[in-house]
């Protein structure tokens, strides 16, 4: 069985290696792509949520956190009891913010003193935060305007990016185009293959071949799971030391979860290809599936800003599981708890996309 496997995969990858149009594909479109969209994609900030830590129970740090919490920006607004609960809120993400208003805040407006306050945002989601921070200044100076005799008081907001430190968009995009990019080239590589042998009319001779059904299917994902791993490990060398994004993470963490990942989008491949007669027809599903998993993976627009019911069906999405792994990886150095809970659904997505792949495949070949 596995001689015949192996025969299969050797196959397989000579097909597309041999093929000029195949190597090209595989190498300078996802290279083109990773810097037109590095430099082009744009995203906005709505209905986000902000944490607000008000340690003075004064009446000015009270009108200050009633600005914020009217600011149509935030539809969330999360409140904390005490400092060490900062961090947690933007690890997990739960805020793209953190308001923090210090003891003394409303004693200094008083006094006509300086008054500061400060404002932590998650640097992960660079374009966001940077929007976010853009809304808060306007509201501490609509806030510093209505204070009475504001001409002798001054109030500040000192704002520190998490993750980010300058706001680099690229450090964001970059390696969301890492995800979105290899999730192409392993949907097309399996997409393609059953399609191609239909096509090329090869197809009846695996079926009168030794090959059981399922050998045959392993056959064809594994080459697919091997180049779309090398696909992955081109896009993020790139990332590094052509992009010049920083990886703080895990090697060991980023293949572990590409492979679930791949195993899953390689599955979608497999059921495509076996609904597909033409290569024309499989690429038109591998489209059809790949545009709105981007939409829906939280790169185009944070996921919290879609409605609830469509928030229930990115969980669908495998996609949107490895984005948060990716991002983690290279700007935060996460766990690996946290990597595990991204990935045990995209585990379960594999499982049943491999399934319904292998029974929809031997219910062709009947």
């Amino acid at each position: 069985m596995l001689s015949r496997i192996r025969a299969l995969i050797i196959k397989e990858l000579l097909a597309i290696l041999r093929d000029k149009k195949s190597r090209f594909v595989l190498i300078v479109p996802p290279l083109v792509q990773l810097f037109v969209f590095s430099f082009a994609a744009t995203q906005e900030a709505k209905n986000q949520s902000l944490a607000i830590l008000n340690l003075d129970r004064g009446q000015s740090a009270f009108l200050l956190e009633q600005k914020f919490t009217a600011a149509r920006t935030f539809t969330k607004i999360i409140h904390l009891g005490n400092p060490s609960e900062i961090s947690p809120i933007i690890q997990t993400q739960q805020a793209i913010a953190v308001l923090s208003i210090p003891q003394d805040f409303s004693s200094n407006i008083t006094k006509e003193k300086e008054a500061v306050a400060s404002l932590i945002l998650d640097g992960r989601k660079t374009n966001t935060a940077q929007i976010v921070q853009g809304y808060a200044l306007r509201i501490i100076n609509e806030f510093q305007q209505e204070l009475p005799n504001n001409k002798n008081k001054s109030v500040q907001i000192v704002t520190r990016n998490w993750f980010n430190p300058n706001l680099d968009f690229r450090w964001y995009t970059v390696p969301s185009l890492v995800c979105i990019l290899t999730t192409l080239i392993s949907l097309l590589v399996t997409g393609l293959s059953v399609a191609r042998e239909r096509e090329m009319g090869t197809f009846d001779q695996l079926l009168v071949s030794p090959l059981h059904p399922l050998e045959i299917l392993i056959g064809k994902a594994l080459p697919a799971l091997i180049i779309a791993m090398l696909e992955g490990t081109f896009m993020v060398l790139a990332a590094i030391f052509l992009m010049r994004v920083p990886f703080n993470g895990s090697l060991l963490l980023l293949y572990g979860s590409m492979m679930v990942f791949l195993l899953a989008i390689i599955g979608i491949g497999l059921f495509i290809s076996s609904l597909s007669m033409t290569q024309q027809q499989a690429i038109l599903g591998a489209f059809v599936f790949l545009v709105p998993a981007v939409i829906l993976s939280g790169y185009a627009s944070p996921i919290e800003n879609m409605p609830p019911w469509l928030q229930i069906i990115t969980r669908g999405n495998p996609l949107r599981y490895f984005m948060t792994i990716v991002r983690g990886i290279f700007l935060k150095d996460i766990n690996a708890f946290m990597v595990w809970r991204q990935t045990w659904p995209m585990a379960i997505i594999a499982l049943i996309t491999l399934s319904t792949a292998t029974w929809l495949f031997k219910k062709r070949m009947e």
